[in-house]
């Protein structure tokens, strides 16, 4: 209905008003069809197209981290643009369009300053690569996981415990990170307790047996067994070992369980917290 062509109300009969309406009613009805039409068929292409997308940087063999940040901003992007042509067809016009998201950027851009500190952290974080998918990291907040995947605006971490977690790329690129996948072989230093009085020399030549007979423990550089601290209830000797990173948990577990089995076989025996008490009349 063009409203050049629109006849006042005050000439037209009751039949006329309510054909109008009915036509105007049935044309817009058309258009929300179609709207609705054009989104269900655009959020579905925009989902083929980021797939496609992904496809294309699997086969040129692109960093993981770099794959999940691109596929999200394409289909931040396709999306945004499914949703302007669904307004143009329900009969907003381009330029009210156009202001609306010109008002809405400079508003959204006020209150989400964090957000944009975002994206520019996860641009930071695959232009310096501190971590990529796949590494284990300690994070500044205390959080530790493996990393699954760099978006645009956060960061999905796997814990051990097999929770996931979000953390913004801002706080990850400006905070401190321990990358712990990064330099291939790690040191174990572990602390054993033994009394005073047993024999250093037969705990170390045990531990050292038992470090030997590990084949997850190098041997270079060569494992040791050393006195570490005079303690008040315990000589202290520290157990030093490298280990690949995906090997450091389960040997320290298996070797701290061998050293509590064989240590009392050859008489030397793990203290127990003692104080003296002099009772003086």
């Amino acid at each position: 209905m063009n409203a050049d062509t629109v006849t006042p109300l005050s000439n037209l009969s009751l039949h006329d008003v309510l054909s109008q309406l009915i036509e105007g009613a049935v044309h817009f009805s058309f258009r929300i069809m179609t709207a609705l039409l054009i989104l269900s068929v655009g959020l579905w292409l925009s989902a083929r197209l980021t797939k496609i997308v992904k496809r294309g940087m699997e086969r040129r063999k692109l960093e993981p981290s770099l794959q999940s940040f691109l596929a999200s901003f394409v289909s931040i992007i396709s999306k945004i643009f499914v949703f302007v042509i669904v307004l143009t067809t329900v009969g907003v016009q381009m330029t009210a369009i156009t202001a609306a998201l010109g008002a809405a950027a400079l508003a959204v851009g006020m209150a989400l300053s964090g957000t944009m500190q975002n994206v520019a952290g996860g641009l930071v974080i695959l232009f310096f690569k501190p971590f990529k998918v796949g590494d284990t990291i300690n994070t500044a907040s205390g959080k530790t996981g493996v990393v699954k995947r760099i978006m645009i605006f956060t960061t999905e971490l796997r814990t051990f415990d097999n929770q996931t977690i979000y953390l913004p790329n801002a706080a990850l690129s400006n905070g401190e990170i321990t990358n712990l996948s990064h330099g291939g072989v790690r040191r174990t230093d572990m602390v054993i307790g033994i009394s005073y009085g047993d024999s250093v020399d037969t705990a170390r030549r045990v531990i050292m047996d038992i470090l030997a007979k590990d084949s997850r423990i190098r041997q270079s550089p060569e494992p040791s067994v050393f006195v570490s601290n005079l303690a008040d209830s315990a000589v202290e000797l520290t157990v030093r070992f490298w280990t690949k990173w995906d090997d450091m948990y389960p040997a320290a577990a298996d070797v701290r369980e061998q050293i509590y089995v064989n240590l009392p076989k050859k008489k030397v025996n793990f203290p127990f917290p003692q104080v003296d008490v002099h009772v003086i009349k």
